[in-house]
Parts: C-alpha cells; sequence; structure tokens
C-alpha cells in the first residue's frame, strides 16, 4: 500500500513527476478539475487554498518582526525544544544544503535556520522567521498542510499552490503538548527534489515525537492564559493571547495599559481620572462602563470587575523594559524600548507613565556613556533633539570616529535652538572653547 504522506513513490522519477503535477496544477487553476495524478492530500490542500484565495504569485505576509517577535517565541512551548530541533536535524540542514524550521500552531514562523545560500534564496518568498504560512495565507506547504490535518506530510515541487514555491521540496511534522494533545506547531524540513524521499519524512516525524518526549519530561506548565500586552512604539497595543492576536483601539488600550501597571485593580472612579483627568467629574459613568463592557466582550474573563482587573498575568513590554532597567540591563532594556507609550495617548495616567518610562531609559543611556546607546537615543525619532545626549556622544566617540563629522553641525543647531553659544559647553565660559 502507498503511503499517502509521502510524495514519491519508490522508485518513481522525480522529473517525470514534477511535469505531471505541473500540468496539473495549471488545470486546476484554469478549470477547476483535479487530475488523478494528484495525491488526495495535495488535491484537498488546493481546493482549501482556491476557496480562502490564496494569491498565486503573492507572498507570505509577515506577522511578526523585531522585538515583537523575540518576545513572542522566547515565551512559546517550542523555544523549550529549539535546542533539540538543532541536536538532530540542524547539523543535516546545514551540511545538506536545507533549512530547519519551525513555526507555532498559527503557522508563523519562529524559526528558519540551516544553510545561509539555501537561507537567502528562501528569502524571497518570505520563508523567514515571522511570515506566516499557513495554508490560508501560503496555500499548499508542508508545515502549514501538516497544521491543517495534523500529520506528517511532504510537498513536492509543483504540489506547492504557490508558484514561487514549487522550486523547493519540504517535509513537516505537527508537534503536540504531551500533557493537553494541544497543537503547538509543526517542525519542517526544506530544500530541493531529493528531499521527496522517504527518510526526509521519517526524520521529521521522529523528531516531532522526540520533542514531544522531551516536553513529556517536564513537569506541566499552569494552563491559564499566557498574555502579552505590546504598547511601545505604537498608538494601537497589540494584546497576544495564547497566539491569538487582538489589536485594540485607542481607548481600549489605554485601560489595557492602566489595568496592566495596577495588577490589585482600579476602582472605577481612579480608572476614570487615569483616562479623562480634569474631565472625569464631567464624563458619565456611564460612559466608562460602556467602553468596558466593548472591551470585556473583545477580552472575556481576562478583565474582572470590582475593582476593575486583569484576571491573569499580562507581561506588558513597558513592564519588561522597567525590570531590565532595575537589574542594570541598559542594553537590553534598549532593545526592548520601541518607542514612546502609546504616543498619542493624552490619557494622564498613560502619559505618566510615558514620562517615567522614557526618563529612566535616557537616563540608563546617559549614565551607561556606550556610544553605540547613545548613537541609537540620538537617532531615534524620540531623541533626535536631544542636545545632552548628543553633547554626550561627542565626547564619547574618538576626535576621527566614523559619524562624528556629520554629528557636530546637528549638536551646533540643537545649542542655537536653545540659545546657546554653538562653541560652548554647558556649564563654560564664553571664553572656553570645545571642538562643537
Amino acid at each position: 500500500m502507498v503511503n499517502p504522506w509521502l510524495a514519491m513513490a519508490s522508485g518513481a522519477d522525480p522529473a517525470e513527476r514534477v511535469r505531471a503535477v505541473r500540468r496539473a496544477h495549471e488545470e486546476f487553476l484554469t478549470e477547476g478539475a483535479v487530475s488523478p495524478t494528484v495525491r488526495p492530500v495535495v488535491a484537498d490542500s488546493w481546493r482549501r487554498s482556491a476557496s480562502a484565495r490564496v494569491a498565486q504569485d503573492g507572498l507570505a505576509p509577515i506577522d511578526l518582526a523585531d522585538a515583537e517577535l523575540e518576545a513572542y517565541r522566547a515565551d512559546h512551548p517550542l523555544a523549550r525544544v529549539m535546542p533539540l530541533f538543532r541536536e538532530l536535524l540542524g547539523t543535516f540542514a546545514q551540511d545538506g544544503a536545507h533549512l530547519l524550521a519551525v513555526c507555532d500552531e498559527q503557522g508563523r514562523m519562529l524559526w528558519v535556520e540551516g544553510h545561509a545560500g539555501v537561507r537567502h534564496q528562501a528569502e524571497r518568498m518570505n520563508f523567514v522567521a515571522g511570515a506566516r504560512w499557513d495554508e490560508r495565507h501560503a496555500g499548499t506547504n508542508a508545515p502549514g498542510t501538516a497544521l491543517t490535518v495534523d500529520h506528517a506530510v511532504q510537498i513536492f515541487a509543483a504540489e506547492h499552490y504557490h508558484r514561487a514555491v514549487q522550486p523547493w521540496t519540504c517535509a513537516a511534522a505537527p508537534v503536540h503538548d504531551p500533557h493537553t494533545g494541544r497543537l503547538l506547531g509543526a517542525v519542517d524540513i526544506t530544500g530541493g527534489d531529493h528531499l521527496a524521499a522517504p527518510h526526509s519524512l521519517a526524520l521529521v516525524q521522529a523528531t516531532a515525537r522526540a520533542a514531544e518526549g522531551r516536553l513529556a519530561a517536564e513537569a506541566p506548565r499552569p494552563s491559564g492564559p499566557r498574555v502579552r500586552l505590546t504598547a511601545l512604539g505604537r498608538d494601537e497595543a497589540l494584546l497576544v493571547t495564547d497566539g491569538r492576536r487582538l489589536r485594540l483601539g485607542p481607548r481600549h488600550s489605554e485601560i489595557m495599559v492602566l489595568l496592566a501597571a495596577h495588577p490589585e485593580g482600579l476602582s472605577g472612579d481612579r480608572l476614570a481620572l487615569e483616562l479623562y483627568g480634569d474631565q472625569a467629574d464631567r464624563r458619565s459613568p456611564v460612559t466608562l462602563r460602556a467602553e468596558l463592557s466593548r472591551l470585556r466582550r473583545l477580552v472575556g474573563s481576562l478583565l474582572g470587575s470590582r475593582p476593575y482587573r486583569l484576571c491573569a498575568p499580562v507581561r506588558a513590554d513597558v513592564a519588561a523594559v522597567a525590570e531590565e532597567l532595575a537589574a542594570g540591563n541598559t542594553h537590553a532594556a534598549a532593545r526592548a524600548y520601541a518607542g514612546p507609550l502609546l504616543p498619542l495617548s493624552e490619557a494622564p495616567g498613560v502619559c505618566r507613565m510615558r514620562r517615567i518610562v522614557e526618563d529612566d531609559v535616557r537616563r540608563a543611556v546617559l549614565a551607561c556613556g556606550d556610544p553605540e546607546l547613545l548613537r541609537w537615543w540620538t537617532r531615534a525619532p524620540w531623541g533626535e533633539d536631544d542636545l545632552e545626549a548628543g553633547e554626550a556622544l561627542l565626547a564619547a566617540l574618538p576626535a576621527h570616529a566614523p559619524g562624528r563629522a556629520s554629528l557636530l553641525p546637528r549638536v551646533r543647531r540643537l545649542r542655537a535652538a536653545y540659545g546657546l553659544n554653538p562653541g560652548v559647553r554647558p556649564g563654560a565660559t564664553s571664553t572656553q572653547r570645545t571642538d562643537f
């Protein structure tokens, strides 16, 4: 009996198989009919892709990037078995000109590693960490299809729905939480046509089972939701609960930020004061209750009342920055600081938090005196007019350091804007010249 999850029967000619599937793929796109030469698992996936209106020549969208990606995958359960994935598949991928990829249960790529040249080629089709490769966004592909059917599968060449992905072959297997049975994601190897051999499917299946065994040896984790709130550098906060992403409106963002900063909860009067300030007495209590009611419809049991509070631990990015600063980790705090907290918010409580965290990061950067940190601060929109930071960077850079000459005119302009002599340091007399 032929294994339906394998791309080719033993002894089949890969070139002929590619030609047959490519013809079938074009027929499906033009006529909607699926040739009998197409495996049922692939035919079903093509139909799902067509129903989702996946663009034939589009690219998988980037869902997560930079600090948001780092934070999300650090908290994901598969991060705990990533060393095992690298041990079992990393060398195979590196030596064999393949890629090792791991995605979450929504098809978001968390890690894409392996041969540098192959990785560079894969970047052209957005096969990168943070991209969304579930079937609904990327069409038929091994990790996306494995998640959909909850079974290990190979996808060979033209079996991919996207034309840009058809030069590739991949094999993927789903990974589950052994304590709850919940789907956690998938592990995948991607490369050339030679991966259509039976060993690649067996390899990812064995790796997935090994990962589940490693997770089974750990004590079960708390079953409550894992909640992250991202509000730095963005006008609308992002709430992520066990992989479900929710973009909040401006007022709901303010409420969530304030409640996350007060885990003990806030009374209605106090919350109104934090939101409306001097206008709180003029606002009807019904207004606030209506906002909270709408927010509860979005976040469900996460929002409690009497007092208003969050009913599960929430990891907020602003709190993470404060923790790094408290521990003296200025570089880590700078990496986590994506910008001012809800920069367009005028809620007094949010404005106060915004000033505190920005001032704390600024003071830490100035105290550190590291040129790279000072350069980061003075190039950021929130620090480009910071005269003290600009002068600190000039003082920290060697006389002939790259970029120092271009910094001098900007510092002079800032000094003039503040009504200071462009050639005199603050606190110096008018006869004490500097190289500013």
